[in-house]
């Protein structure tokens, strides 16, 4: 059923003024009820004063949500090269925080990073025309478990296309990212690029202090001392912090391996969480080479044996806003229910996660991080 609602506007003032604060009120009132189906406003009777004469103004406004984003399905889009060429080299893209979620959000395009990453490698299966793919990655890392599944979509891909692959770093690829690069043939980075990251991190924080003061007291039953493990009412004791150290350790080490495996020149000493310049990067074997995107398009034509003129096409949905390759679609987790003051740690509904992650800001929690 549509929902319907009746908004009274006060007589007096500007016309537009009234009429903007109206349609903003009515996109809010969708959002935050949650609605799908059209939002159909009334706006009552009102007067406008507009010396020397006055207006009587009704009538309905009709408002209507964005379709899911995910019902599209994506389409090659070229983005360099002759558009009459055979030979293809495919662009995906690799954005933002690398979760197994879905990030809905007022300007968000309500991706899921593993499930759509998923769907572009499987489209650049099909394509025989595609010889090359280049992951263009801008990212500080994810949780490990969605940096672990991209990472073996990856390798799969490699192992059943035999098509070359490169990672191409813009401003970080980092933590999750950068676990998710060494699965490819190559990687490069721009000169300015930040890279590494090889660590673990898992947020906890202790509020109890702060409930104290709000004369807030928990009672939680439990069976099991390890149940609420890493509960934010309480401080964390030696033997909690054992538990948890020895699994970000065990992470940790996976990580470590994966780079090792792959990459087998690198330091293993600088494997501690910190991250590098490119070209301290590239002297200590995590990349490969410094290049600029256009020059990493033209080296992979070459590593693929393509002609220089081999169209270079990326994969968006026909919504997404983002055409050019340097182009970020938008997919922030945040919503109107999220915008009042939130304190780090007490999300609990999407917290605690262990991150293959850069996070110099632990404020990234308060969108789900």
């Amino acid at each position: 059923m549509n929902r319907f609602y009746a908004i009274p506007v006060a007589q007096g003032g500007l016309l537009g003024k009234h009429l903007r604060a109206l349609l903003l009120l009515a996109l809010l009132l969708c959002v935050v009820s949650g609605c799908q189906k059209p939002l159909k406003v009334c706006m009552l009777p009102m007067k406008v004063s507009m010396l020397p004469m006055s207006v009587n103004m009704q009538g309905n406004v009709t408002t209507r949500m964005p379709v899911d984003n995910t019902a599209l399905p994506v389409d090659q889009k070229i983005v360099s090269g002759d558009p009459c060429s055979s030979e293809k080299v495919a662009i995906i893209d690799i954005d933002g925080m690398l979760l197994n979620k879905n990030f809905k959000g007022m300007e968000s395009m309500g991706e899921n990073p593993v499930s759509l990453f998923h769907e572009k490698l499987a489209a650049a299966k099909r394509d025989p025309q595609i010889r090359a793919v280049i992951l263009r990655i801008n990212s500080p890392g994810g949780s490990v478990t969605a940096s672990d599944l991209m990472r073996r979509e990856l390798l799969t891909f490699r192992q059943e296309c035999n098509k070359p692959t490169m990672a191409v770093v813009l401003d970080v690829g980092a933590g999750g990212a950068y676990y998710l690069a060494t699965a490819c043939h190559s990687i490069v980075a721009h000169p300015t690029s930040v890279v590494g990251g090889i660590g673990v991190i898992v947020n906890l924080y202790n509020m109890s202090d702060t409930l104290e003061q709000q004369n807030v007291e928990p009672t939680p039953i439990r069976a099991g001392d390890f149940t609420d493990l890493g509960s934010p009412i309480k401080k964390l004791d030696k033997n909690g912090k054992a538990l948890l150290d020895q699994i970000a350790g065990e992470f940790h080490q996976r990580f470590q391996s994966a780079v090792q495996t792959t990459r087998p020149s690198t330091n293993v000493g600088y494997m501690d969480g910190r991250v590098f310049s490119a070209s301290f990067a590239k002297s200590n074997g995590f990349i490969d080479d410094v290049l600029y995107l256009d020059e990493a398009i033209e080296q992979m034509k070459g590593m693929a044996g393509m002609s220089s003129n081999a169209k270079v096409v990326m994969f968006r949905r026909n919504n997404d806003r983002a055409l050019t390759e340097y182009d970020i679609t938008p997919n922030t987790p945040t919503s109107i229910a999220s915008i009042p003051i939130s304190l780090p740690g007490l999300d609990r509904a999407s917290l605690p996660h262990f991150l293959y992650l850069w996070q110099p800001e632990p404020g990234l929690e308060r969108h789900g991080y």
